[in-house]
């Protein structure tokens, strides 16, 4: 019996830390920070069809993640870009910490810096990181990444 709590002892610390990404979605934002006009998911998805068609409208970019993570005080969501300018590869990275969500799951929208938004061209592919600290919890790329 004593061997048997002695064994859970040891091996509790070493359970990795337990992370998800349930969804990432990209959006393009207009010039005054907005990714849709109204909170219908309609109208959303018909100004994003807007901004895509339109560059000179668009203001910069945000991805939504949908995520969920133990409790840590080192958590936070990397997002790696890849995009194309007059036919030259750019990259770009952002990071920004996070919260544990507690019980439940949680969005958290990752906005690209507005000065490097011009440099990174049109999007291409990205891979959205959820990180404890330097270990990697989750990730989720799109589909040319």
């Amino acid at each position: 019996m004593i061997r048997i709590s002695v064994l859970m002892l040891v091996a509790l610390p070493l359970m990795a830390a337990e992370g998800k990404i349930h969804k990432v979605l990209p959006h393009f934002v207009d010039k005054e920070g907005r990714h849709s006009l109204s909170p219908s998911l309609y109208e959303r998805d018909a100004y994003q069809a807007q901004l895509r068609n339109d560059p000179e409208q668009r203001g910069g970019l945000r991805f939504d993640v949908h995520w969920k993570a133990q409790k840590s005080p080192n958590l936070k969501l990397r997002l790696d870009i890849r995009g194309s300018k007059t036919n030259e590869a750019t990259s770009l990275m952002v990071e920004m910490p996070v919260k544990p969500p507690g019980f439940f799951s949680k969005w958290s929208a990752v906005l690209v810096p507005k000065k490097d938004y011009p440099r990174l061209g049109e999007l291409r592919s990205w891979r959205a990181t959820l990180l404890d600290g330097d270990q990697v919890l989750d990730e989720q790329k799109s589909f040319l990444w």
